[in-house]
């Protein structure tokens, strides 16, 4: 068991041109994940959306003009018929009509959205071998689809074509790396990105601010992070509420609640209401605190501000009062939210209480999904992960994955999100052989893993008690291009000095506990 282990190759793999889906992968993997098959879809109801869609369908086989074809097929990008926008697209060119630049552009957008960005650089290559004139507009399109699926070298390779054909990165261009390498934790790229902007003399507003506010939290330099605001003072910025958020945020996350509370205070007296994100954000970090009144007390005036809760934000109330003991408040707080009408919402959050053996109703994740179903919930990505999670915080490997096979089995594409939630799962079992399955599949799959998925896998490993591979998996996130957070740096020093303790202490590992002791001692400093 040892060889197979440290024979796991960690070096990213190419991109491949035909990515598959997690549950139809090598057999291999299907044995060691044990999948079900997924029971297809019998549906009897047809909705007016499809008798209106049998209507369109008839419409569209008389012959139609240029004009008409660019205008259906808009309106069906619109609407995320993507499949008739093609089928539409192929019967105008075999008609011999080309679409115009901004149908071109628009199906670009709208199947880089949805992730099918394979389809989408397809359609993007035929426009460009039509003739039509490229703008950063068009170029943009793709770039977000590729950004948005965590696909860097794809971006990489269409930013490199951008310069060869003379186009300039304007400032959208800009914006949607800077979202990009935010997200994914790559502090050095966020920088280039940042000189790029002043050098070229684009200007930086409260959003791109929040941005870097956020990623010094992350990296835990949260004085850095407030020292930004004291520079967007000088400059005459004034905080907008994603800003507020982003300090709130940076507050809570390094324990200092009464700051927060008081730049809570601060934003609402300027005449910004908040949103979710700022209710979200107090929730959180009370309750990871142990300080379930204030959090209660947030959560009450979040709800008369007419606002619905955050499923992941009441499953972290759920949990504290849980371990309290505290039922007769949960049952208040169900009631609360039915008698201020928010019953949709309540479903998810019932079904959530249910997953955790707290209500004994619903013990698997079809039962779930099919409950949200029967109510006429649309079930989108988010809920679908919001139930994953819920089952991997308690390592319930199977669930998590039968929740993404029914994810694709509803054709809605797993993201990284879900995945990196699937490794968890297993990490939290102790099952790191699945969890690097997983990873691999993430980079067959054609996307980058960020800092979350690195850390993911790292703390799988800890629990599987394979402390050698850990220094292996940090030489291997910063080769990625990102950059460790701070606990990466504390599972390496963990790992390290559990290795030295053992004797099987390699002079990378030496090195990496050198460079964890120096960071260490630096925040400790701060």
């Amino acid at each position: 068991m040892e060889a197979v282990v440290t024979g796991f190759p960690l070096k990213p793999s190419l991109l491949n041109p035909f990515p598959r889906s997690f549950t139809s992968s090598l057999p291999g993997r299907r044995d060691l994940l044990k999948l079900a098959a997924v029971a297809p879809k019998n549906s009897i109801l047809v909705s007016k959306d499809q008798v209106d869609d049998g209507v369109g369908q008839e419409n569209e086989k008389e012959e139609l003009s240029r004009e008409s074809y660019n205008a259906l097929i808009q309106s069906h990008c619109a609407k995320g018929r993507l499949d008739r926008s093609l089928h539409l697209l192929s019967r105008m060119e075999a008609a011999g009509m080309r679409p115009s630049t901004t149908c071109y552009a628009r199906l670009v957008y709208a199947l880089g959205r949805t992730g099918r960005t394979l389809e989408a650089d397809a359609v993007f290559r035929e426009m460009k071998w039509s003739g039509h004139r490229l703008t950063s507009r068009e170029y943009n399109a793709l770039l977000g689809g590729f950004l948005r699926k965590g696909q860097l070298l794809m971006a990489d390779r269409l930013l490199v074509e951008m310069g060869t054909e003379g186009i300039d990165r304007n400032r959208e261009t800009y914006l949607l790396l800077l979202d990009s390498y935010v997200h994914s934790g790559r502090l050095e790229d966020t920088w280039w990105v940042l000189g790029e902007m002043k050098e070229k003399g684009f200007w930086l507003d409260s959003f791109v601010y929040s941005k870097m506010i956020r990623l010094y939290r992350d990296n835990g330099m949260w004085k850095k992070a407030m020292s930004l605001v004291m520079e967007m003072h000088e400059l005459g910025i004034e905080p907008d509420v994603r800003m507020y958020n982003g300090m709130i945020d940076t507050f809570g996350k390094y324990g200092q609640l009464d700051e927060a509370v008081k730049v809570f205070e601060k934003m609402r007296s300027t005449g910004l209401k908040p949103d979710i994100m700022t209710w979200n954000a107090l929730i959180r970090w009370h309750c990871k605190a142990g300080d379930l009144k204030h959090a209660l007390g947030f959560f009450a005036k979040m709800q008369e501000a007419g606002l619905y809760p955050d499923p992941k934000i009441f499953v972290n109330i759920i949990n504290r009062l849980g371990e309290r003991g505290r039922w007769d408040e949960m049952k208040k707080l169900f009631e609360s939210m039915k008698y201020r009408g928010l019953r949709e919402s309540g479903i998810i959050y019932s079904i959530l209480v249910d997953i955790y053996g707290q209500y004994g109703m619903f013990h698997n994740a079809e039962e779930c999904v099919a409950a949200l179903k029967a109510e006429g919930m649309q079930v989108s990505a988010s809920i679908y992960c919001v139930l994953a999670n819920a089952y991997a915080q308690q390592g319930l490997c199977e669930q998590t994955l039968r929740v993404l096979q029914l994810m694709e089995a509803d054709g809605v594409e797993p993201n990284l999100i879900m995945l990196n939630l699937l490794m968890n799962a297993f990490g939290i079992a102790g099952r790191h052989l699945e969890a690097m399955a997983v990873f691999e599949h993430i980079k067959e799959s054609g996307i980058s893993p960020d800092v979350v998925t690195y850390c993911t896998l790292m703390k799988a490993f800890m629990r599987g008690k394979k402390y050698e591979q850990v220094p292996i998996i940090y030489k291997e996130m910063e080769h990625a291009g990102c950059t460790p957070d701070r606990k990466a740096r504390e599972m390496l020093h963990d790992a390290s000095i559990i290795c030295e303790q053992r004797g099987g202490f390699s002079a990378n590992s030496k090195t990496f506990l050198r460079s964890g002791n120096q960071w260490l001692h630096k925040r400790d400093k701060k």
